[in-house]
């Protein structure tokens, strides 16, 4: 296994200082630039924090499990205090919704989070309280199997660049195995729980998710991981777990024509 040295990357800033590097990204300020790429948004925590994350359906947004957890009390968020925002650019968003349902690995927590099994579990899904419609937002796809040229492109918001997504159009992975994926992206504070895309003919896709930033020993590199299973096993969580309508209690008058008795009938979900 390589030896790697981690930094979490909430609180970590990592500037890229070759001008290639800045060329290389662009931000999508309008809503040409933004077409495509709607499904991704800020995630705001309260007015405290922010991450980046990506709609994999209409009301479902994936991003990094310590983004999910308050690092003071290594807690789950309160969902209702998370916000997503698609699109978010410059103040405006194409869609605000608040989450109701989060998803972790029940493992999640008992590993180091620095190490490679705490990157590997490093994965969310967040429940919208509505779902946002394809006309709006188009959620990305998973992807699986080999990447060709090992070329991947990432877009998320971070310090300095928070008001707008960022788009890197191309990077590299650098090494992919025992279900870690390094590469060699420009990532910085607030990237965390961002898509990691790569190209399925046109299409791009959802690789792996921004999980952290260190080294491989000679240059400073990002960190996911596989998406395969652990995605599936957070969808039969939130299946499992989702919160059931409550029952509530209607009076039909006599005389309404819905009944003549005065009865009282329960509905669930107040139809």
């Amino acid at each position: 296994m390589m030896r790697v040295f981690w930094s979490l990357l909430l609180g970590l800033s990592v500037l890229a200082t070759a001008p290639q590097a800045q060329s290389n990204k662009r931000k999508l300020t309008d809503r040409d630039d933004l077409y495509g790429w709607e499904a991704i948004g800020r995630l705001d925590v309260r007015d405290a924090s922010y991450c980046t994350g990506t709609l994999i359906a209409q009301d479902m947004v994936l991003t990094a499990a310590h983004c999910a957890v308050d690092r003071r009390t290594g807690k789950t968020y309160v969902p209702e205090d998370i916000t997503f925002r698609a699109g978010l650019s410059n103040g405006n968003a194409l869609a605000e919704r608040q989450v109701t349902q989060i998803a972790l690995h029940p493992s999640y927590g008992a590993q180091n989070p620095l190490s490679h099994e705490g990157v590997q579990l490093d994965v969310a899904l967040m429940r919208l309280n509505e779902p946002i419609p394809y006309s709006v937002a188009d959620p990305f796809a998973l992807h699986s199997g080999r990447v060709p040229g090992n070329e991947i492109s990432i877009a998320s918001y971070g310090r300095g660049r928070s008001e707008a997504i960022t788009r890197e159009r191309s990077c590299r992975i650098i090494d992919r195995r025992q279900g870690l994926i390094t590469f060699d992206c420009d990532i910085t504070f607030g990237s965390s729980g961002s898509a990691i895309l790569a190209k399925n003919g046109a299409r791009w896709q959802i690789l792996s998710v921004v999980s952290a930033v260190g080294t491989n020993g000679r240059r400073k590199v990002g960190f996911g991981m596989e998406l395969d299973g652990i995605v599936a096993e957070l969808k039969a969580i939130m299946r499992r777990d989702a919160p059931q309508p409550k029952a509530s209690i209607r009076r039909l008058q006599v005389g309404s024509g819905k009944s003549g008795s005065g009865a009282k009938f329960i509905s669930s979900g107040g139809g």
